[in-house]
């Protein structure tokens, strides 16, 4: 097992989330891989952490753009949550260099694996929440996303389709092929289930929508985030 990081590099990465924690215990198991504890690892912060994360972002963009359609909300909110963004903002703490692992991970390069990373980033969200509440979580989750978060609309959120087309046309790989899996609701809220799939990949992802283009594109960028958690 790796060493438990001492109390300034704890300082370090506390100034970096510009919040300090008041039991420190929740972030050293924030920090803590299950490969290096079977019995006190970040697994279940990482569950609550994204479920804040999910809450925080689209409060934020329920509040700071009122005038846009829930489809556009919800393009907006995949593309901040997402594996990548994450993995990014993990990255740029250094989140790896904290981390506790198993002598076999760590000899894997797991604190440079964009999961482990994205994955760390949530626990820390879920810690936070516990030790602060659902407020210091906001502030850290706002924080956290900073530029990417600022002033955003769904106009500036690249359509899931075409990153997913350039994908596969920048691979030389057959287009993604969407199907309708089942049409349902009613004729004034009906609902569609579409499937996308890479089949070069090996990868397919299933979404729900109140119109066909709108489940195509979620299933576009679950698919997408397939592929970043493959990298």
């Amino acid at each position: 097992m790796t060493e438990r990081p001492g109390a300034p590099q704890l300082d370090r990465l506390q100034r970096a989330l510009n919040y300090r924690f008041a039991d420190q215990r929740l972030l050293i198991r924030a920090l803590t891989h299950k490969s290096a504890s079977p019995d006190s690892h970040n697994e279940r912060l990482e569950y609550l952490g994204d479920a804040v994360l999910g809450y925080a972002v689209a409060a934020h963009l329920h509040r700071e753009h009122p005038g846009e359609a829930e489809s556009g909300l919800t393009l907006a909110r995949a593309a901040l949550v997402k594996r990548g963004t994450l993995a990014e903002i993990g990255h740029a703490l250094a989140l790896g260099d904290y981390m506790r692992f198993g002598v076999g991970e760590m000899r894997s390069g797991a604190f440079r694996r964009a999961s482990v990373l994205a994955n760390g980033v949530e626990a820390l969200i879920g810690a936070v929440h516990e030790d602060g509440g659902v407020e210091a979580a906001r502030a850290l989750v706002v924080h956290l996303l900073g530029d990417r978060l600022a002033g955003l609309t769904a106009a500036l959120v690249k359509d899931a389709k075409s990153a997913l087309q350039e994908f596969a046309q920048g691979r030389a790989m057959p287009l993604p092929v969407y199907r309708i899996v089942e049409e349902a609701g009613a004729r004034h809220a009906p609902r569609f289930i579409v499937s996308c799939e890479v089949a070069e990949l090996g990868l397919m992802a299933t979404a729900e929508g109140a119109s066909r283009k709108e489940a195509e594109m979620r299933a576009a960028a679950q698919l997408l985030d397939l592929i970043e958690a493959d990298d």
